[in-house]
């Protein structure tokens, strides 16, 4: 196997490793524990699947990577957001499942995003306050995703533990 992709199934492997942590962290918890907060910040498990589907998948992936427009971005609401980016919110009106469902559907189509690039391939939408090198390719890219979901898998423990008392060990 050539060293690009030793390290590019390494990458991937441990980004659907966190991808599935998420998921299987939901498993179980009703509507009303999905939308409410465990933690002192106040964000809810269900916000949290929401960050990561448009603030992880879909900007760092879709976005940054492949080019594809901001348009799904929701604008902020100071009142509505308490604190947060807009990127965490979930309208009362918004089922759960469709908020998973959306989650599954960004991890599809970044799979097919990162299927086609190279590994040294550059962003296509850099952002100019970027430090100079700091995410000048898909691996960098990867490696800022995977950490992102990792962080929030943890929290999600955290708060299922204070939800219902179910740990998580991880291996």
């Amino acid at each position: 196997m050539a060293e690009d992709d030793r390290i590019r199934s390494l990458l991937l492997a441990a980004l659907d490793r966190q991808r599935q942590h998420v998921l299987e962290s939901l498993e179980g918890l009703t509507d009303a524990q999905l939308r409410s907060p465990a933690l002192p910040s106040g964000w809810s498990p269900i916000g949290l699947v929401r960050h990561l589907t448009l603030g992880g998948e879909r900007y760092w992936l879709h976005t940054v990577m492949a080019g594809e427009p901001l348009d799904y971005w929701p604008a902020d609401d100071a009142e509505l957001d308490q604190g947060r980016p807009a990127d965490w919110r979930v309208g009362a009106d918004e089922a759960t499942d469709a908020v998973v469902r959306e989650y599954h559907d960004a991890i599809a189509r970044s799979d097919e995003i990162v299927a086609g690039l190279p590994l040294s391939a550059a962003p296509l939408r850099p952002e100019p306050e970027w430090p100079e090198g700091r995410f000048a390719d898909l691996a960098a890219v990867l490696l800022h995703v995977i950490l992102d979901a990792a962080t929030h898998a943890g929290h999600l423990d955290a708060a299922r533990e204070l939800i219902d008392g179910r740990q998580h060990l991880v291996l």
